[in-house]
This record gives structure tokens, sequence and C-alpha cells, in this order.
């Protein structure tokens, strides 16, 4: 549609029920406006008025499963509304030219996508990594034109790299591909160019519940081939919409920490000539439990415990939502928090006492909300945000509590959105 008529069609609100249906919050339909509007405005400054079309890919809130993907566990995820958006033009000159928010423009010429050690940490390297997966499965390609931004948060565990693996898939989908491409299989590229373009070895998670929406059970017992299971559960109409707090702690120096917990599982499972945690019972920790602590020490077998129970608790949690048993789910999601701060012990860092943001964030809101909503520590953990779900009728108070602490619009909103990568129009 041409870039004219999209800009007056959303000032005149003829999108709003389909800006209802992809963000699930009528309250945001007029900054959605305005974001589309700026948008097709910046890509016009770019690459001038024309045909266009327009993507969108969401950041993610891990549920259930607190480091347990490592260990080829199970976790539950969901997509947000916070996303990252695309507007797109085809082109035909097997050139992929792209400006997102205020950088520089990126060109990729797609007779080469090789990977490069200098471009590793780039988003050139993400875009690369893309198209070189679909390359590889013999998918189509083509050159294209965007303009991108996003309000997915950068530094609070809802994954914008993840978002943008899933919107250039989903691009490369819907332009040459005629959008039948999976959203397991975009998930999959998109890690691959993650690891191997970008140089960061991550899990499958964060891609998956990006690229396919709503809630998603993702059992990495093969993780090479996951199963994943998506569940259909409208939380707001359950009574709870999710809140993300972001406590303003620094991530600078936590490398060891987040190093140190799949480090120290994976000692416990080579103790019993395994790779990884998933085929230890509580029998087999149990039964040898004394030789644990002397050679590998208290911590080691607490966070495998924390692993055991929290793999269990992922299975609870999809069965609750499943029968539609809202507050079973809450009473694990709340368990899953107590074991992560006791026995994983990733809510601060034993090396700055001095700062436990992520601390005082949970009692604070386990004093606020009292029978209103739980909460737990939000993603790797040892800074950044924590999560809670919160009685709709509860919402403002918290924000307004969480906000007096930890400063203006720390305290996020969300909503659960149904769609993963998708074309919005």
């Amino acid at each position: 549609m041409q870039t004219d008529i999209l800009i007056q069609s959303f000032l005149d609100g003829v999108y709003d029920e389909r800006l209802l249906d992809v963000y699930a919050d009528d309250t945001k339909i007029y900054y959605q406006r305005e974001r589309y509007i700026n948008a097709i405005k910046k890509f016009e400054q770019c690459y001038k008025p024309g045909d266009v079309e327009l993507f969108s890919a969401p950041g993610r809130s891990e549920i259930g499963g607190n480091h347990t993907d490592h260990q080829n566990g199970e976790v539950l995820a969901a997509s947000v509304n916070l996303d990252t958006i695309g507007v797109v033009r085809k082109t035909d000159d097997n050139v992929i030219r792209l400006v997102s928010d205020n950088y520089d423009e990126i060109i990729i010429r797609l007779d080469d996508v090789s990977v490069a050690e200098k471009e590793k940490e780039t988003t050139k390297a993400l875009i690369k990594g893309v198209v070189s997966g679909f390359l590889e499965r013999n998918y189509s390609v083509g050159g294209f034109q965007a303009y991108i931004t996003s309000d997915v948060l950068i530094g609070a565990g809802l994954s914008s790299s993840a978002a943008f693996e899933t919107l250039i898939g989903t691009i490369l989908s819907g332009l040459y591909n005629c959008g039948k491409i999976s959203a397991t299989e975009i998930a999959i590229i998109g890690q691959y160019a993650e690891n191997v373009y970008f140089g960061k070895p991550c899990g499958l998670m964060d891609q998956m519940a990006s690229s396919i929406g709503n809630l998603v059970h993702i059992d990495f017992a093969n993780p090479e081939c996951p199963y994943v299971e998506k569940i259909d559960f409208d939380m707001e109409k359950y009574g709870y919409r999710l809140c993300i707090t972001d406590t303003k702690g620094s991530h600078a120096d936590l490398t060891d920490e987040y190093a140190a917990i799949p480090k120290e599982m994976k000692l416990v499972a080579k103790y019993f000539g395994k790779e990884v945690l998933r085929d230890i019972s509580i029998n087999d920790v149990l039964d040898n439990i004394t030789d644990l602590r002397k050679k590998l020490g208290d911590r080691c077998v607490l966070r495998t415990l924390h692993f055991i129970y929290e793999n269990k608790r992922v299975q609870k949690e999809v069965s609750a939502l499943k029968a539609g048993n809202i507050g079973a789910f809450l009473d694990d999601v709340k368990a899953s928090g107590n074991s992560s701060f006791k026995y994983l012990q990733n809510v601060y860092s034993n090396q700055d006492i001095k700062n436990q943001n992520v601390s005082l964030a949970l009692f604070v809101s386990e004093m606020f909300l009292g029978q209103n909503g739980v909460c737990r520590v939000h993603g790797g953990g040892f800074a950044g945000t924590i999560q809670a779900f919160v009685k709709n009728g509860y919402v403002e108070n918290y924000k307004y509590e969480m906000d007096k602490i930890f400063g203006k619009d720390s305290c996020k909103d969300l909503r659960i959105r149904k769609y993963g990568g998708i074309k919005v129009l």
C-alpha cells in the first residue's frame, strides 16, 4: 500500500481494530498509531514514498523454567506487546538496505553473506546470518529496503535481539516465500544467526517465543529438534496482567556470575557421567549427596536441586494453564521465584552485597501485592528485572508504588500477545 494512504488511514483510525488485535491493549492504540505513522515517515525520508508492507516481531518474557534450557530442560515463555516493527519495500537489486532507528544505514549485497569476524556482535551480522540460514534451507531471498524501530526494552530480559532476528526472517518469508516458512523454522534460523554470525552462544527459547507467539512450552530434551507447543491462554480474561519492573541494577561485571550457573550444574552432571542435568533424578542426588557436597560443594548441589524441581514445575504450570486453573499456575510462579532466590541463588551477587536491587524489588512487591499477585526474578538474574502477575484492578496501584522506588516508568504493564512474527498490513 502507498505510504501516504497508510499514514492517512492510521490517522483516521482505520486500523485501530488491527492494532488492538495485535497489541491487546486499548489504552495503547493512540501510541501505536503515532508509532507506525512516524516509522512510515522515517521510511519515506530514507527511501522515498511508495508501496510498502508492515511487519512486526515481539519481545518475550520467560514465565517458567529459570535456568533450565542450558541443561536440556523445559521452559514456558510468552511473547509480549512490545515489539520491533519494520516498514518494508521489496526491491529487485539483490541488496538489503536497512535503517534501524537513528543508526546509520546497513547495506548487504546478497551475493556475499559469508561470516566476517569483524562483524561479530553487529546488526549486520544478524541480518547476514538470517539470510544465510534461508539459503542453506533452499528458501528464496532477495533485496528490500526497510526502516526498523523497536520498543523492546534493551537489557530488561525481553530479548530485543530475538525480536530483530524474527522480524528479518518474517520479512524474507513474507516477501519471497509467500509467508509459508514456519515460525519454528524462523526461530531456528534466528538462533543460527546469533550463534554463528553474531557470536553469542544463546539457546533457542528467546527466538521460539518471539516467532511463535502467545505462551509457548518448549522441551529441550533433544536440543537439535525441541518439542514446541503453543498454549492459547488469555491471562487478562482470567483476571491478571503481566508486569515487568526494571530495578536499574547494572549488569556490568556479572559475566562470571551467569557463567557459574551452567558450569556448576554441569559439574554435577559430569559426576554422574552426563553432559547435562536433564537425566539426573532427585534420588541420584540424594543417594550421593554426601560425596557431592564433599567434592563439589553445597551450591552445586542446591543449583542441581533447583533444576530438577524447576523442570517439573514447568510441566505443572503448563497443565494448570491448559486446565484454566489460574490459582495453581500462580502458586507455581511463586514457587519458582522462591527456588531461584534460595537454591539457584541468582537474585544478587555475592561479590557486590551493597547492591541488591532485585531482592529489594521482590520484597516490596510482596508487601504491596499481598493477595493481589505474585512475583519472581526475571531472566538471568543478579540484576535487571523482576516479573509480577498482578490482578487487573490492582495494576495501577502496583505500578505507582514500584515507580516511586525505582523511577518513573520502571514498571511496565504488558500484555501477552497472541501473535509472534507477523505481517501487520
